[in-house]
């Protein structure tokens, strides 16, 4: 809405003319748009250049240029022609003639106004759909840029994989580098995962640990030719355990488990571990199911059916 000064002229007219006494003026017209009372008690006490109080007009100018400097200026001479357009106590007035010519030129100013601010509005919410659909445009990309991110690196991780699978005869080298795959997959998901780190004045060794919708975990990778017993993850319990109450394990078995494994965590009292094979570490290299979806579809089953490990296969069938 354009305050020109036909219109602050208006505001003078129907701060002048409506009512005769002052006190009134205030009551009915200033106080509902905005004007504070303190504001106007000073002008009250305020005289002009002769030493008389000022007239109703004297400040009507003064309020104008005083709203002029606020930030909600247009709303309260907006307000200000609204309250007039709808008045109807012109027994207030020492001249009804005038105030009712106030009154229709309101009327008349308040529709040209009305009008502006309803193109004013569907122009901010052009401008909202505009922005709108500009950022669900840069997030569309920015998805494309991290999905086509992970096919590239996740290729390269596969083939780095596949390489670790003929590396037989060295298996200490390939658990160390089979932890920075790891590293490298979970930095792909921008999922921070801490490489090996010690502990508890270095009497503890953790394989990893990232933090994944509030939790932390504690990740223990193990790629061994025998499958991985219940000893082994015994450790992992204990580490957990010596945790804070927000932590859990994942551990991360190449080869498996024997079979008695699965059967003894059900019957654990803490359920505090859920895990991982080569099959499910493929099934993510190979983009068959993101890193995300294995983690908190095991997650939530482990949670929900205390079921500590599910295959990817069966995850997929859901």
């Amino acid at each position: 809405m354009d305050i020109n000064s036909e219109t602050k002229r208006l505001v003078i007219d129907i701060i002048t003319c409506l009512v005769y006494k002052k006190t009134q003026m205030y009551e009915l017209i200033l106080r509902p748009a905005g004007i504070s009372e303190k504001f106007f008690a000073s002008l009250m006490k305020k005289r002009n250049v002769d030493g008389k109080l000022l007239t109703k007009r004297d400040m009507g100018n003064i309020i104008v240029q005083e709203l002029e400097k606020k930030p909600e200026y247009k709303s309260n001479i907006s307000t200000v022609i609204k309250i007039a357009s709808k008045w109807n106590q012109f027994h207030l007035t020492d001249n009804e003639m005038l105030a009712r010519a106030t009154v229709q030129k309101a009327r008349e100013v308040l529709n040209v106004i009305e009008i502006m601010e309803e193109q004013e509005k569907q122009l901010l919410r052009e401008q909202k759909e505009k922005e709108r659909k500009r950022l669900d445009e840069e997030k569309r990309l920015a998805i494309l840029e991290m999905e086509q991110e992970i096919h590239n690196q996740s290729y390269l991780l596969l083939m780095m994989y596949d390489e670790l699978v003929m590396m037989k005869d060295n298996p200490q080298k390939r658990g160390l580098m089979l932890e920075q795959l790891m590293n490298m997959l979970f930095n792909v998901y921008d999922i921070a995962l801490m490489q090996s780190f010690r502990r508890n004045d270095g009497g503890e060794q953790i394989d990893g640990a990232f933090k994944l919708d509030g939790w932390h975990y504690l990740v223990e990778i193990k790629w061994t030719s025998q499958l991985t017993d219940m000893k082994q993850l015994d450790s992992l319990y204990g580490k957990v355990a010596r945790s804070g109450k927000q932590t859990m394990g994942l551990f991360l078995s190449i080869g498996g488990w024997s079979p008695h494994v699965i059967p003894l965590m059900k019957q654990q009292p803490d359920k505090s571990i859920f895990l991982m094979d080569g099959f499910d570490l493929r099934m993510v290299l190979t983009q068959n199911i993101s890193l995300f979806d294995l983690l908190q579809k095991k997650i939530a089953r482990f949670n929900i059916k205390s079921e500590p490990f599910l295959s990817v296969g069966d995850l997929l069938k859901e």
